[in-house]
């Protein structure tokens, strides 16, 4: 499956049934003086300008790295996604001041049967249509379908109250018209507000997913004498495109010939099984002689994971003869101060041990 291909023809799509929606929405909204009707056509046609510029990013974000880029041009999609929650904020507001045009001087609608029914289909279309784009968005990773898919399915929702309005109007004669387009309108700029928010959480960096890391891990450790798997790292530059870093515990009679062998052969097995370019494999040896060791490391974890917030201890060395004690704490970010809370660990720890070097690094946790 093309990615590609795929998003484009979905907005596509989307093109033509908002233009085609749009165009019989101002007729039935202009003949009916319907503002709620009106405001609706407005927004097919700001939902078909979205639907444009996701094609503009996706084919942008599709260019091949070059030399100013190399790790490519794939976060253009995001700012795809933060263009289109703009537009869909901007179309919100400008329809809000409209609205409270019509409150403060009211003009009552005339509807007909042929403009409810119109209304009625449309309601049904968005309904499909809105489905149809948020489910290829996410089965394709794209945020501007799923954008564009959740405001369709918005769109429903607002047009079917505009046929709400439409029977308290002919029932009762109460004309609801320019208060309904008030709500919509609100209902607008908090579907711009959201979406605005996800877009920048993405371009700004978000926890990478835990399925997706610890499917990672399971294939490291797959590997024979792999220990433990420890800060992993993904950088993410677009939509399922990822490079990382991590740390494995080997045994630490490894020669140097061994390493580059099983570093190769991990980084061929991430890429093959997850898409993930491993740019750098880091060691932490593991100890393979002596029950000093081995203690020293029980009773240090003990002191330290009794620490509220301390998600971890791993990467432990010690080194009898040099009189020196290595290994890393991550420490969760709900932790009120991260750095006083690692520093009362290894005024303990040193405490314990005043006779060694003591030599703990402050690990962010960066991933399940």
């Amino acid at each position: 499956m093309n990615r590609n291909k795929v998003i484009i023809r979905t907005s596509i799509i989307g093109i033509l049934a908002n233009v085609f929606l749009a165009a019989f929405k101002a007729l039935v909204g202009f003949f009916t003086n319907s503002i709620a009707i009106s405001l609706d056509a407005v927004n097919n046609l700001s939902d078909a300008l979205s639907s444009v510029i996701t094609i503009i990013g996706t084919k942008l974000a599709g260019r091949r790295p070059d030399k100013k880029h190399p790790f490519g041009h794939g976060r253009i999609e995001y700012l795809s996604a933060v263009t289109i929650s703009v537009i869909v904020l901007y179309a919100g507001i400008s329809a809000l001041v409209e609205s409270i045009k019509k409150i403060i001087t009211p003009e009552a609608p005339d509807y007909t049967p042929v403009a409810l029914i119109i209304v009625a289909v449309a309601v049904l279309v968005k309904i499909v249509l809105g489905t149809y784009v948020r489910r290829t968005g996410i089965k394709v990773n794209s945020d501007s379908l799923v954008a564009s898919g959740k405001d369709a399915l918005l769109d429903s929702v607002i047009s079917a109250s505009t046929l709400v309005a439409a029977g308290i109007y002919l029932i009762w004669g109460i004309s609801l018209e320019a208060w309904l387009g008030a709500v919509i309108s609100l209902i607008i700029i908090k579907s711009g507000i959201d979406m605005l928010r996800e877009g920048i959480s993405s371009i700004v960096g978000e926890r990478v997913d835990s399925e997706l890391t610890n499917g990672i891990k399971k294939t490291i450790l797959q590997f024979e004498d792999v220990r433990g798997v420890y800060d992993l790292i993904l950088h993410n530059y677009g939509p399922d495109s990822y490079i990382g870093s991590v740390h494995i515990e080997l045994p630490d009679t490894y020669t140097m010939n061994q390493l580059d062998r099983l570093e190769r052969d991990i980084a061929d097995a991430v890429y093959c099984e997850h898409k993930v370019i491993m740019s750098g494999i880091g060691i932490y040896s593991a100890c393979s002689d002596g029950s000093k060791a081995e203690e020293v490391m029980i009773d240090i974890r003990k002191t330290v994971m009794k620490y509220q917030y301390v998600l971890q201890l791993h990467g432990f060395a010690f080194n009898e003869d040099e009189k020196e004690i290595r290994f890393d704490l991550v420490i969760d970010f709900a932790a009120p101060d991260r750095v006083a809370l690692y520093q009362q660990i290894i005024d303990e720890v040193q405490n314990k041990y005043p006779g060694y070097k003591l030599r703990a690094t402050l690990d962010t946790d960066f991933s399940d």
